[in-house]
């Protein structure tokens, strides 16, 4: 059986498990140790089952706990080598990852992680790099992309080629333009190398997604603007409005910003 959990998908820290019932990979960890801790042992489950942790890129909300995590339970860690050195320049990772444990991804390269095939993929945003990843597991493609300026061709065959799809829907563009942000982060979030809206994410999933997708889990909404109802809404909406029968019958689930979306069975 292949499971899902989100610990934290927002600006306070983003953290990710994908697992079997043997062992697991987690994707990014922006969120305190003391915390992943409760959270494994809350839903029953054992940090020393981490076999493996993937990095999208080096801002704090996604890596501030990696170094603690990958040498307390000497786990390798994969990122480009960019964000490698984005992590060990970072003032907000106090524990840098041991070099024993620093593995280097190259993006459009399959990496054999035991039963999983990772392959890491370009998405623009404002970091040192910035990578989404296809997982995949026997004949499940399971596909996350975060932080997210703009969707580029490589992204739409991702989002095409996925099963299940972590998409950021970061900020609804209404809630932005009159929100209490000074207008240089206005433009920072909702530029090239930003964040992705609602009303973007719906129109990429229109666009893009096949009849084998099946369900997808908003990430990263914005606190301040955005709601959860508000980004589900959006998606559904232009998702019956497209004319496609399946696209319009795909699951939309909003993962939560500050704690754990509970377990999702993939397979």
């Amino acid at each position: 059986m292949l499971n899902f959990i989100s610990f934290g998908s927002g600006s306070c820290g983003n953290c990710y498990y994908i697992y079997t019932e043997a062992y697991g990979i987690l994707i990014d960890i922006g969120i305190g140790i003391r915390k992943l801790k409760k959270y494994f042992h809350d839903y029953g489950l054992d940090v020393k089952d981490v076999r493996y942790v993937l990095v999208t890129h080096d801002h704090a909300d996604h890596v501030k706990a990696v170094g603690s995590f990958s040498n307390g339970f000497n786990v390798p860690v994969y990122a480009t080598k960019e964000v490698h050195e984005g992590i060990r320049s970072n003032y907000c990772v106090r524990k840098k990852i041991d070099a024993a444990n620093i593995r280097i991804i190259e993006k459009g390269k399959d990496v054999s992680l035991d039963d999983f095939t990772v392959t890491a993929f370009y998405v623009p945003h404002d970091s040192r790099d910035n990578i989404g990843f296809k997982i995949k597991y026997g004949d499940i493609n399971f596909c996350i992309m975060t932080d997210i300026g703009h969707v580029t061709d490589e992204m739409a065959m991702a989002i095409s080629e996925a099963d299940y799809l972590v998409i950021e829907a970061n900020h609804d563009e209404e809630m932005l333009r009159t929100g209490p942000y000074s207008d240089y982060l206005k433009k920072r979030v909702s530029g090239g190398s930003g964040h992705l809206s609602n009303r973007l994410c719906a129109q990429y999933l229109v666009n893009n997604a096949t009849g084998r997708l099946s369900h997808v889990w908003l990430c990263h909404l914005s606190q301040e603007n955005n709601h959860p109802e508000l980004a589900r809404k959006t998606v559904e909406l232009e998702l019956s409005n497209s004319g496609k029968a399946d696209i319009a019958a795909l699951k939309i689930d909003v993962l939560k910003r500050n704690s754990p979306s509970g377990v999702y069975i993939i397979k």
